[in-house]
């Protein structure tokens, strides 16, 4: 009923992006057997650590460029059906690196995939490059670097994902400098699986244009209403909440009473089939 609204997402991590009947083909493809990781058509996991395992088993499935030109055509094209007219879509150079195809190739395949979805449907896609928090600062500091000469016109601005809880913020602020200096735009993950604290710390050593989820800051009243003063765009996603236990439930999540209070808010589906929501 809300396919007639023209729609925006601003947070989707691209390889949670991956509907399972794409990844079951793409097992198919390379031999693996998923038992115990699709069963009727949804992903199976039971609590945070094993949604991690479940997912870097989906992101293993997709090994070339020509895999990540599917996967990134595929969600695109499922979010245009959906009444979508823009897309930034979280990528990982460094997972390029890992499955040995290296970090160019990576965003090339992306790049060609968002492409494609544009020439099909006209939806407007952008990569938004992301540092793996649990890698450290050091490896934070050279994806930076990487973001900032790769001259790629649909890459838009840098990201920190991962373990919320390993270092902090401070760590990477040399990182975000190289960013900020080379014109991207920035957000950071914070106020999801780590409190208030790591929302502030964010503001101050970051000063993101936008959090990725950031709804914990409602822990601290003061803070909500500095992130509503200095209009930082929150990212929210509360399926993704709910589904990893951050709330108990949407009648508990922060988002009305962020807004309520002047927060700039957004809706976003995070890692969809994985939680079972949708932009829509």
């Amino acid at each position: 009923m809300t396919l007639h609204l023209k729609k925006a997402e601003l947070h989707c991590h691209i390889e949670g992006a991956a509907p399972p009947a794409l990844a079951r083909a793409q097992a198919q493809k390379y031999g693996v057997d998923v038992s115990g990781l699709i069963e009727d058509e949804a992903y199976v996991w039971s609590d945070f650590s094993a949604f991690i395992v479940c997912y870097d088993r989906v992101a293993s499935l997709f090994r070339t460029e020509e895999d990540y030109a599917a996967l990134a055509e595929t969600y695109l094209t499922e979010l245009s059906a959906a009444g979508t007219i823009y897309s930034e879509i979280i990528v990982s150079p460094d997972h390029g690196n890992t499955i040995g195809i290296g970090a160019d190739a990576y965003l090339r395949g992306l790049a060609t995939g968002i492409k494609a979805a544009k020439a099909k449907t006209g939806i407007e896609g952008r990569m938004i490059i992301t540092l793996i928090r649990h890698l450290g600062p050091e490896r934070a500091e050279q994806t930076s670097r990487f973001a900032a000469r790769r001259d790629h016109p649909l890459v838009t601005g840098l990201n920190l994902a991962g373990e919320e809880r390993m270092y902090r913020v401070a760590d990477f602020a040399r990182a975000y400098d190289i960013a900020r200096d080379a014109g991207l735009g920035l957000t950071i993950h914070a106020g999801e699986m780590a409190g208030a604290e790591s929302v502030r710390d964010a503001l101050d050593v970051v000063r993101p244009s936008r959090i990725s989820h950031g709804v914990r800051a409602i822990e601290d009243g003061d803070l909500v209403r500095r992130v509503a003063a200095e209009g930082v765009v929150l990212e929210t996603c509360p399926g993704s909440n709910i589904a990893l236990n951050v709330f108990p439930g949407f009648h508990a999540h922060p988002l009305q009473a962020l807004r309520d209070a002047g927060c700039r808010v957004t809706l976003n589906s995070d890692d969809p089939p994985f939680f079972q929501t949708s932009l829509a």
